[in-house]
């Protein structure tokens, strides 16, 4: 038997006229998370709604895969209705609460009508008061309360259809993945990164992925572990490309030649290169990374600036006003913490210095580089001819 849902967002519906291009992407993005269920799904809007139509056997399929959307706010199982009277209404309303509750045990209940066909014959008003009277007839546990009711009772009259649901189950927000472009994570085997890739893809950004990897000082364990990392996050992000760069010949070089409290800042300008220029070949709008003001030493508001120096593109980083804590729980909530602290190491970690600089400056920095000048070009060219690419 089929059964609905009513999907509801927040954001989009203060898009003006541009709102049905982020419907239609919030449709489309529907569509695609429920097509793991057996039954298939039907996604229609209407009038500043979203339907799904399922199976009703694939209800718990359905809700687990509808709160891994972006965009979607409330998901409310319902009734619906063609257009019909009040006295019709008024026993849908009791059908509805016997179907969904214990009706033998006491509860507090609102009606909280909607009425979007003007010409129905009663206000809004007028029928929260006839349902809540034929509900108190009805059934003699329930007790009317407005201020804190444990059952709402929405009933939507629409032109053409009549609404009726009490349940709903919060969904992620945010804006639909694919409507603010794409960006380009950088994302490592730790914890943060994989938590900026689920906020930038909250705000609508679609996201591709770029590993580095620095065998044998890395294992194939540690790049196991990041395309696990890269699919969590693809629950919520959709497809992702993950490219795996073989960094290793770079930080030898780097490792050698360069001062070794510089060797963090270095690597990780040369990382944000190699980075950007994937994500200009894949259509990027920016590069995104999980830094946090002044967590480590190449994360204070020096290091930054130094870092960003070498990128054309923004660098977005959506967890800078985090701190660890709120960090971990977003990983947490994610499913991806228990992966992000399997202690398989990354390629920064292998070559940390003992006491990096926490205040780089631009002019020593660049000096430093200039020591890798007659060999650097030939190995960045190397770093992305040998890349792996792994569709997620």
């Amino acid at each position: 038997m089929d059964k609905k849902l009513l999907i509801k967002y927040s954001e989009i519906g203060v898009k003006g006229k541009n709102r049905y291009i982020f419907e239609d992407m919030l449709v489309r993005n529907i569509n695609s998370a429920l097509k793991v269920l057996p039954g298939g799904a039907s996604v229609r809007k209407a009038q500043g709604r979203v339907y799904v139509t399922y199976d009703e056997n694939d209800y718990d399929e359905a809700i687990s895969a509808l709160t891994k959307v972006f965009g979607i706010a409330w998901i409310c199982p319902m009734d619906q209705y063609d257009k019909m009277g009040f006295e019709d209404i008024a026993q849908a309303v009791n059908e509805h609460l016997k179907n969904t509750y214990d009706m033998l045990e006491e509860h507090t209940f609102k009606a909280n009508c909607r009425r979007a066909d003007k010409a129905f014959p009663m206000t809004s008003v007028e029928v929260n008061e006839s349902i809540g009277e034929t509900v108190l007839n009805e059934f003699p546990n329930m007790k009317v309360d407005v201020h804190d009711p444990e059952i709402m009772i929405n009933i939507e009259i629409r032109p053409y259809d009549v609404n009726i649901y009490s349940k709903a189950i919060e969904g992620l927000s945010g804006m639909p993945v694919g409507s603010s472009g794409k960006a380009m994570l950088l994302l490592s085997g730790g914890i943060d990164s994989p938590v900026a890739g689920y906020m930038i893809a909250k705000r609508g950004v679609s996201v591709d992925a770029i590993y580095f990897h620095a065998p044998p000082y890395t294992s194939e364990r540690a790049k196991q572990k990041v395309v696990d990392l890269a699919k969590i996050i693809s629950r919520y992000s959709g497809p992702i490309k993950l490219h795996v760069v073989n960094f290793t010949e770079i930080q030898m070089k780097i490792y050698e030649i360069c001062p070794h409290d510089e060797l963090t800042i270095i690597m990780r300008r040369f990382m944000m290169r190699l980075a950007e220029h994937f994500a200009i070949k894949n259509d990027c709008l920016g590069l995104v990374t999980g830094e946090s003001i002044g967590q480590v030493a190449s994360q204070t508001m020096q290091s930054m600036l130094v870092t960003n120096e070498v990128c054309t593109l923004p660098v977005y980083r959506p967890l800078c006003a985090f701190d660890k804590l709120d960090i971990v729980a977003i990983s947490e909530k994610i499913d991806a913490y228990e992966t992000s602290i399997l202690p398989y190491e990354d390629c920064c970690t292998i070559f940390v210095a003992k006491h990096p600089v926490t205040k780089p400056k631009l002019d020593r920095i660049v000096k430093s580089e200039h020591k890798l000048d007659s060999i650097i070009d030939e190995l960045m060219e190397r770093a992305i001819e040998t890349t792996e690419v792994i569709e997620i």
